[in-house]
């Protein structure tokens, strides 16, 4: 009896503890990533996207990235080249017309990566709300559901010194198609942290 005793008040230390861990550690982010993001804004970085349809790479891209005068995000696109051979004559035009469509479809699949890649405070307060936070590899592990799309997923690994994301996952919607995406983080030299890698995972059209 005394044991059972014993461990329900645990249970409910441990979760008043984990409420109030869950609520500074949303802040202790948030904070470092706004900070992150105003020592980022005099850089220009680049990041490398390789987009697959289903399972098979089909694209891959480099881009220049950087914050305005305004604050705002800008990407400017360097490279892409495309894994599928040109073919000729009427095909060609056909292969060139498939390539147009798919290439405004992935650069709103790529709007909605960028989404992710930078939540803002009240976003990241919001997904920290409702996650669910473990430790994996030495890593803050969170997950949480319907953060920017219903019915999406959201992973954040986070290193705990610094608090800031050294990789995210996520699944949603783009209409009624499921993509997914892996977000690489890398550091600049003054220990910036910012997105080096998208993979972005599309279904066949």
């Amino acid at each position: 009896m005394k044991i059972s005793v014993f461990i329900f008040f645990l249970g409910l230390f441990m979760s008043g503890f984990a409420q109030v861990d869950r609520d500074q550690l949303s802040l202790e982010i948030s904070k470092a990533e706004a900070a992150n993001l105003e020592k980022l804004k005099p850089y220009l970085w680049r990041r490398e996207t390789v987009v697959t349809v289903d399972g098979q790479v089909k694209t891959n891209a480099l881009s220049e990235m950087n914050f305005d005068e305004t604050g705002k995000l800008s990407v400017k696109n360097l490279e892409a080249k495309s894994t599928d051979k040109d073919k000729r004559g009427l095909r060609g035009r056909i292969q060139d017309n498939a390539k147009e469509d798919a290439m405004e479809y992935v650069e709103k699949a790529l709007k909605m990566a960028i989404s992710y890649t930078y939540l803002s405070k009240g976003q990241l307060i919001d997904f920290f709300s409702k996650a669910e936070i473990t430790e994996s590899n030495g890593l803050i592990q969170a997950v949480a559901k319907d953060v920017l799309v219903k019915g999406d997923v959201v992973t954040f690994s986070i290193d705990p010194k610094t608090k800031l994301f050294v990789h995210k996952t996520f699944s949603s919607k783009l209409g009624e198609d499921d993509i997914s995406a892996d977000i690489e983080y890398g550091r600049l030299s003054g220990g910036e942290s910012h997105a080096t890698k998208t993979v972005l995972n599309l279904p066949a059209k």
